[in-house]
């Protein structure tokens, strides 16, 4: 990390249903990458913008969908971007500072994705998880959340 350098603010939704046959059942959206492609919805937070207001406009501008914030985790995912990824940037961010939420899908909503920027979408059964996710440290992320979710459901 150089002086100067900031970690981008990002909002991330674990969002939540209920299926026809009563299990409770959590969205994953596909990316059209290499690796990591399977994630929760997330992205950047605006200037103005709660957490809970970026989490719920990533969601609707990902899967077109509406839910409603159950609460909010005290878990914080803090990483850094590659130094290839950097090169890239125009700006001295280094990396993400990742918040996360939980939600339940509202009634009658089914996800839609722009098959660009999300190319898929599955609802997983959370003992599912690891099948989906690669990268261990998201992958124990985002098993400690499905811990922490159990006091909103």
């Amino acid at each position: 990390m150089n002086e100067g350098d900031i970690y981008r603010a990002c909002a991330a939704i674990m969002v939540f249903r209920l299926s026809d046959d009563g299990n409770r059942e959590l969205l994953l959206l596909h990316k059209p990458r290499k690796s990591d492609d399977w994630q929760i919805p997330q992205g950047g937070v605006e200037e103005g913008e709660t957490v809970e207001q970026a989490a719920l406009r990533e969601l609707q501008e990902e899967a077109s969908v509406a839910a409603e914030i159950l609460g909010k985790s005290e878990i914080v995912y803090q990483y850094d971007f590659p130094e290839s990824f950097r090169r890239e940037r125009p700006d001295n961010v280094c990396g993400q500072r990742v918040q996360f939420v939980f939600a339940l899908l509202k009634e009658g909503e089914n996800v839609q994705v722009d098959e660009f920027e999300i190319d898929g979408h599955s609802w997983i059964l959370p003992e599912q998880l690891n099948a989906y996710i690669d990268r261990e440290e998201y992958l124990k992320i985002l098993n400690d959340l499905l811990q922490e979710a159990e006091q909103y459901l």
